[in-house]
């Protein structure tokens, strides 16, 4: 009877035999998601390159070129400006992935060293660390984006020319998304490693006479990274998002450096004259949230071998 039931609850051994690529493939839409993903990152990365092809420029202002219709190397036409559209959105593509990725990695990795060390010590460390990430989470997060991101850089030490850089506004959003945005990471690899850590193979670990710091890095934290990995590409999408938000606001990049939320915030009093500079830039950050989010689920179900086992 005890026999039945465990083969009940646990997964097929064709399902945990299965590769990791064919189960995240049983879910289209995350295929699918990927594909677009990867067309999206490959054309961000090859913008100088597509540019120098099609002979448009993304930067260059061409005033009797002024809502150019789309047509010879123009794919999209031009913006209020003159400048190539379609070579705009590439670049604000570069902008608007790197800030998403970068952040969400930051992210997670502060989310995983704080989870890890409250859910393997736990007493008062774990208690002081629950309530920090609590805190957190009750912060408002657009409001203090807000504030953070219209903080004058020069009265903090740098100089001018730095501080109103494109890379200065790049960095700048990056560490304020990060040290925001770890919590949900965090309260995830807590409860992951609250359950490893009574594991046998653990308890084997410490009656052998390993340390609690080989125990976490051998043992706990290559176990925890499916859930640290679902968690940050899920987090992508809502990063980039922010970062939308803050430019069309004019607290992000700002100009001439393309993002897709900057590039709203310059179409916004054209949109019922010229709707379609608003449409492609709005168009892009809604596709690219949303295949991300498919891409977190599909990983999710290929990281978990019993759903793959459920489905078939």
């Amino acid at each position: 009877m005890s026999a039945l039931g465990a083969d009940a609850s646990a997964p097929a051994p064709g399902a945990l035999r299965r590769p990791l690529w064919r189960r995240f493939l049983r879910h289209r839409l995350a295929a699918a998601s990927l594909v677009f993903l990867a067309v999206i990152t490959t054309g961000a990365l090859g913008a100088p390159w597509i540019q120098t092809q099609l002979g448009v420029n993304a930067f260059g202002v061409d005033l009797f070129n002024r809502f150019g219709p789309p047509g010879g190397g123009s794919v999209l036409g031009a913006d209020e400006v003159g400048r190539d559209l379609f070579a705009r959105l590439l670049y604000g593509g570069r902008v608007s992935l790197a800030v998403g990725l970068t952040a969400a990695v930051f992210a997670a990795l502060i989310g995983t060293a704080v989870g890890l060390a409250a859910g393997f010590y736990g007493g008062r460390l774990d208690a002081l660390l629950m309530r920090t990430t609590d805190g957190v989470i009750a912060l408002p997060i657009l409001p203090l984006l807000i504030v953070l991101a219209s903080v004058d850089l020069t009265k903090l030490g740098l100089d001018p020319a730095t501080a109103t850089g494109a890379w200065a506004g790049l960095a700048r959003i990056v560490v304020i998304i990060a040290l925001v945005g770890w919590p949900t990471v965090a309260r995830l690899v807590r409860a992951e490693t609250l359950s490893l850590k009574t594991r046998a193979y653990v308890t084997a670990a410490r009656a052998l006479g390993a340390t609690p710091r080989a125990i976490m890095w051998r043992h706990i934290l290559p176990n925890t990274l499916p859930v640290v990995v679902v968690a940050t590409t899920l987090s992508i999408g809502n990063i980039i998002l922010l970062e939308s938000v803050l430019s069309f606001l004019g607290l992000g990049v700002q100009p001439p450096t393309p993002s897709w939320g900057n590039m709203l915030t310059n179409a916004q009093e054209l949109v019922w004259s010229h709707p379609h500079l608003a449409v492609w830039p709005g168009a892009m950050i809604f596709a690219t949230v949303i295949a991300f989010n498919f891409v977190g689920d599909g990983l999710q179900d290929a990281l978990d071998p019993r759903s793959d086992a459920r489905g078939s």
